[in-house]
Protein backbone atom coordinates (compact mmCIF):
# COMPACT_ATOMS: atom_id res chain seq x y z
CA UNK A 1 0.00 0.00 0.00
CA UNK A 2 1.29 3.50 -0.90
CA UNK A 3 2.27 5.82 1.89
CA UNK A 4 0.51 9.11 1.07
CA UNK A 5 1.98 10.98 4.04
CA UNK A 6 5.59 10.37 3.10
CA UNK A 7 7.60 13.25 1.74
CA UNK A 8 9.88 12.38 -1.10
CA UNK A 9 12.78 14.59 -2.09
CA UNK A 10 13.73 14.68 -5.73
CA UNK A 11 17.44 14.53 -6.39
CA UNK A 12 18.77 17.39 -8.47
CA UNK A 13 21.31 16.04 -10.96
CA UNK A 14 22.79 19.55 -11.41
CA UNK A 15 23.48 20.08 -7.68
CA UNK A 16 27.23 20.07 -7.03
CA UNK A 17 27.12 20.45 -3.25
CA UNK A 18 27.54 24.24 -3.24
CA UNK A 19 24.82 26.80 -2.70
CA UNK A 20 24.47 29.69 -5.08
CA UNK A 21 22.66 32.98 -4.52
CA UNK A 22 19.53 31.45 -6.03
CA UNK A 23 19.24 29.05 -3.10
CA UNK A 24 19.29 31.83 -0.50
CA UNK A 25 15.79 32.90 0.48
CA UNK A 26 15.22 36.23 2.12
CA UNK A 27 12.00 38.20 2.58
CA UNK A 28 12.52 41.79 3.61
CA UNK A 29 9.55 44.18 3.92
CA UNK A 30 9.82 47.67 2.50
CA UNK A 31 11.42 50.27 4.79
CA UNK A 32 9.16 52.40 6.97
CA UNK A 33 9.53 56.18 6.74
CA UNK A 34 8.86 58.62 9.59
CA UNK A 35 8.41 62.04 7.99
CA UNK A 36 9.01 65.38 9.64
CA UNK A 37 5.95 67.00 11.20
CA UNK A 38 7.36 70.29 12.43
CA UNK A 39 6.51 73.80 11.33
CA UNK A 40 10.09 74.72 10.39
CA UNK A 41 12.24 72.96 7.81
CA UNK A 42 15.80 74.11 7.18
CA UNK A 43 17.64 72.59 4.23
CA UNK A 44 15.24 69.62 4.25
CA UNK A 45 15.57 68.87 7.97
CA UNK A 46 12.36 69.35 9.93
CA UNK A 47 12.42 70.55 13.52
CA UNK A 48 10.23 67.64 14.71
CA UNK A 49 9.30 64.07 13.79
CA UNK A 50 5.93 62.47 14.41
CA UNK A 51 6.07 60.13 17.43
CA UNK A 52 2.78 58.38 16.65
CA UNK A 53 3.34 54.60 16.47
CA UNK A 54 3.26 53.12 12.97
CA UNK A 55 1.25 49.95 12.42
CA UNK A 56 3.93 48.56 10.07
CA UNK A 57 6.12 48.12 13.15
CA UNK A 58 3.56 46.18 15.17
CA UNK A 59 5.05 42.94 16.56
CA UNK A 60 8.55 44.27 15.83
CA UNK A 61 8.96 47.02 18.40
CA UNK A 62 6.94 48.21 21.38
CA UNK A 63 5.09 51.52 20.95
CA UNK A 64 6.86 52.90 24.04
CA UNK A 65 10.30 52.13 22.57
CA UNK A 66 9.36 53.72 19.25
CA UNK A 67 8.00 56.83 20.96
CA UNK A 68 11.07 57.07 23.20
CA UNK A 69 13.43 56.94 20.23
CA UNK A 70 11.53 59.59 18.29
CA UNK A 71 11.36 61.80 21.39
CA UNK A 72 15.16 61.51 21.83
CA UNK A 73 15.63 62.56 18.20
CA UNK A 74 13.16 65.41 18.69
CA UNK A 75 15.12 66.50 21.78
CA UNK A 76 18.28 66.80 19.68
CA UNK A 77 16.37 68.81 17.08
CA UNK A 78 14.74 70.99 19.75
CA UNK A 79 18.17 71.81 21.15
CA UNK A 80 19.85 72.68 17.84
CA UNK A 81 17.22 74.02 15.44
CA UNK A 82 16.41 77.36 17.18
CA UNK A 83 20.04 78.48 16.86
CA UNK A 84 20.12 77.33 13.23
CA UNK A 85 16.95 79.30 12.52
CA UNK A 86 18.43 82.46 14.07
CA UNK A 87 21.56 82.10 11.93
CA UNK A 88 19.39 81.52 8.85
CA UNK A 89 17.44 84.74 9.40
CA UNK A 90 20.64 86.68 10.09
CA UNK A 91 22.32 85.11 7.05
CA UNK A 92 19.39 85.97 4.77
CA UNK A 93 19.43 89.58 5.95
CA UNK A 94 23.15 89.93 5.29
CA UNK A 95 23.25 87.74 2.17
CA UNK A 96 23.59 90.59 -0.35
CA UNK A 97 26.38 92.31 1.59
CA UNK A 98 28.41 89.13 2.12
CA UNK A 99 27.81 87.62 -1.34
CA UNK A 100 26.16 84.59 0.25
CA UNK A 101 28.96 83.82 2.71
CA UNK A 102 26.68 84.66 5.64
CA UNK A 103 24.78 81.42 4.95
CA UNK A 104 27.80 79.20 5.65
CA UNK A 105 27.13 79.04 9.41
CA UNK A 106 23.63 77.71 8.66
CA UNK A 107 25.03 75.04 6.36
CA UNK A 108 27.55 73.99 9.00
CA UNK A 109 24.98 73.97 11.81
CA UNK A 110 22.57 71.89 9.73
CA UNK A 111 25.32 69.40 8.93
CA UNK A 112 26.21 69.24 12.63
CA UNK A 113 22.55 68.64 13.54
CA UNK A 114 22.27 65.82 10.99
CA UNK A 115 25.45 64.30 12.40
CA UNK A 116 24.09 64.48 15.96
CA UNK A 117 20.82 62.83 14.91
CA UNK A 118 22.71 60.07 13.10
CA UNK A 119 24.91 59.46 16.16
CA UNK A 120 21.80 59.19 18.36
CA UNK A 121 20.29 56.72 15.91
CA UNK A 122 23.50 54.69 15.80
CA UNK A 123 23.44 54.47 19.60
CA UNK A 124 19.79 53.35 19.55
CA UNK A 125 20.59 50.77 16.86
CA UNK A 126 23.50 49.28 18.77
CA UNK A 127 21.65 49.15 22.10
CA UNK A 128 18.28 47.87 20.96
CA UNK A 129 17.14 47.88 17.36
CA UNK A 130 19.74 45.63 15.76
CA UNK A 131 18.74 42.95 18.26
CA UNK A 132 15.14 43.37 17.09
CA UNK A 133 16.09 43.10 13.42
CA UNK A 134 15.65 46.82 12.65
CA UNK A 135 18.00 49.57 11.51
CA UNK A 136 17.17 53.29 11.91
CA UNK A 137 18.87 55.94 9.81
CA UNK A 138 18.43 59.52 8.68
CA UNK A 139 17.84 59.45 4.96
CA UNK A 140 17.26 62.06 2.27
CA UNK A 141 14.10 61.24 0.32
CA UNK A 142 11.98 63.00 -2.26
CA UNK A 143 8.90 64.77 -0.87
CA UNK A 144 5.54 63.24 -1.70
CA UNK A 145 4.00 66.56 -2.72
CA UNK A 146 6.85 68.20 -4.65
CA UNK A 147 10.25 67.62 -6.24
CA UNK A 148 12.07 68.87 -3.15
CA UNK A 149 14.15 66.61 -0.90
CA UNK A 150 13.58 66.11 2.82
CA UNK A 151 15.22 64.16 5.60
CA UNK A 152 13.18 61.30 7.04
CA UNK A 153 13.79 58.63 9.65
CA UNK A 154 14.12 55.43 7.67
CA UNK A 155 13.48 52.16 9.50
CA UNK A 156 14.81 49.20 7.56
CA UNK A 157 14.26 45.55 8.35
CA UNK A 158 17.45 43.50 8.67
CA UNK A 159 17.00 40.36 6.57
CA UNK A 160 17.06 37.00 8.21
CA UNK A 161 18.66 34.67 5.71
CA UNK A 162 17.67 31.05 5.50
CA UNK A 163 19.30 28.61 3.13
CA UNK A 164 17.28 25.95 1.38
CA UNK A 165 19.16 22.67 1.54
CA UNK A 166 18.22 19.96 -0.87
CA UNK A 167 18.32 16.54 0.80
Amino acid sequence: MADFDAIEYAEDPDFNGEYSESTVVSHVPDPVMVRGSGHVTIFGLSNKFNSEFLQELAAKVAPEEFKGTVERINAVLHKTMPMTLKWLVCGCLCCCCTLGCSLWPVVCLTKRTRHMVQKALDWENSKMYHKLGLHWSLSKEKCESSNMMEYVLKIEFIPKVSILKPD
